[in-house]
């Protein structure tokens, strides 16, 4: 689900490749989201096909339709109506609503709707934000089914980010299956990542990226 940093400006000069003239410059590189999006520019171009797992508040799909434009495609799944009923507002007040199919339904059901040749994976794991008590928990096992899943869609040069929180009851148990998950990928066929921030504490969410080789 969503957790976006508000905190901190960088200057246009000062800003990553990627970064700089986009509608998110504004952003550090703070928490995984963020670093999530970094390496989302540069790899997402107009006209891909991509897929966001955990639409949540709908800020990843909202980016992602951005990239690919009119000419491009977006899958969108959450199990929640509430997320998916967020994600559509927030994608028609930017008027990005046309080129992303919502589904209601778990991410470990994607297979069912989403081809192969995708650039691009989003997983925002954990829970809703703002969603109280009614909100749902992403599982190990379901996450680790969806992942499967998008590491066969994905095109030669594909990328999948997962944003994993440690936070809350059950995240660390999540974070385990994530990362077994990545460590037996075979290492002729994918590059796997885990980017974590030294300077802070030990629950702070963490990146894990995977790069299908072409």
């Amino acid at each position: 689900m969503d957790e976006l940093s508000q905190e901190g400006k960088m200057a246009k000069g000062c800003l990553p490749e990627g970064l700089a003239g986009s509608p998110a410059h504004k952003e550090t590189l703070r928490g995984a989201v963020p670093l999530s999006h970094f390496y989302l520019r540069q790899r997402v171009r107009p006209g891909d096909p991509v897929l966001d797992a955990t639409c949540g508040n709908g800020q990843d799909t909202l980016l992602l339709a951005e990239l690919v434009g009119e000419g491009g495609r977006v899958w969108a799944f959450d199990l929640q109506p509430r997320a998916v009923a967020a994600t559509r507002e927030l994608l028609e007040g930017a008027g990005r609503q046309g080129c992303v199919e919502l589904i209601q339904a778990g991410h470990e059901r994607l297979g069912e709707f989403v081809p192969a040749g995708l650039a691009a994976a989003v997983f925002n794991l954990g829970y809703l934000p703002g969603g109280g008590e009614n909100s749902f928990i992403t599982s190990p096992e379901s996450t680790v089914c969806a992942l499967e899943q998008a590491a066969r869609l994905l095109r030669p040069g594909g990328i999948i980010t997962v944003s994993l929180y440690t936070g809350h009851q059950g995240g660390p148990e999540e974070a385990k299956g994530v990362e077994g998950w990545g460590a037996a990928l075979a290492p002729k066929q994918f590059n796997v990542w885990c980017s974590r921030q030294l300077n802070r504490s030990a629950t702070a969410p963490y990146l894990v990226l995977v790069e299908k080789i072409g």
